[in-house]
């Protein structure tokens, strides 16, 4: 995880104006993740970010949850950064990994987009149960991710697709080669193992509520 770290301290600067042409449902997929969080059925008070990067997901559910309390985890000292200049200090800023001790619950939600990728399967598998364990009763885990096809044949129809999608909206040859670069550091796994996963973590319900191609939006409830 320390690799992943120093790469996308990299590409902060200028990494939240190519994400409409780097994930071509963007509406959709963050927006499914906000619709997620009605899943808690109260208002949020305490909400953790895993792998916030520069804050994207997290200045969503401060627009649909003005009075939520945020905590932002992330490798990258450079991401969170940009994170504080949007959100400045209206919200706490913890440098850690993901593989590291969760920030203190019990947390009405934890929420993560395209970060969790990151860990190895064995990595996730504890991540999930973790986040389970932090969460207070009828708290949400919600988890806007890229996953893997179910076979090679989907998994590389998925990928052409990324690739063709991401150009019609306009990205570059350069902007496609940085993500590219920063994909060798994916460990994708298929939906149907990650849904099993976190039931396996304990949480009730459990459902995949947005997919497209390879974008699926995951959550689970305590």
């Amino acid at each position: 995880m320390a690799h992943t770290s120093v790469m996308f301290e990299r590409h902060a600067p200028g990494y939240d104006a190519e994400r409409r042409r780097l994930i071509p449902p963007y509406d959709a997929f963050y927006g499914a993740a906000i619709s997620a969080l009605e899943l808690s059925g109260r208002p949020l008070q305490r909400v953790l970010d895993l792998g916030a990067g520069t804050g994207l997901l997290a200045r969503a559910v401060r627009a649909a949850h003005p009075g939520t309390a945020l905590t932002l985890l992330d490798g990258s000292a450079g991401m969170l950064e940009q994170a504080r200049a949007a959100l400045r200090e209206d919200a706490t800023y913890v440098t850690g990994d993901l593989a590291s001790p969760l920030p203190a619950g019990p947390w009405d939600a934890i929420v993560s987009a395209l970060a969790i990728h990151h860990l190895e399967d064995d990595g996730k598998r504890d991540l999930f149960a973790r986040a389970h364990d932090a969460l207070g009763d009828g708290g949400v885990f919600v988890n806007a991710e890229q996953v893997s096809g179910p076979t090679a044949l989907l998994d590389d129809a998925y990928a052409a697709w990324h690739e063709r999608a991401a150009a019609a909206l306009g990205a570059t040859a350069e902007q496609w080669a940085g993500a590219r670069e920063r994909m060798r550091a994916d460990r994708l796994a298929p939906l149907d193992d990650q849904l099993a996963w976190l039931r396996a973590a304990g949480f009730a319900d459990v459902d995949c509520l947005f997919k497209d191609h390879g974008f699926a939006v995951l959550v689970a409830r305590r």
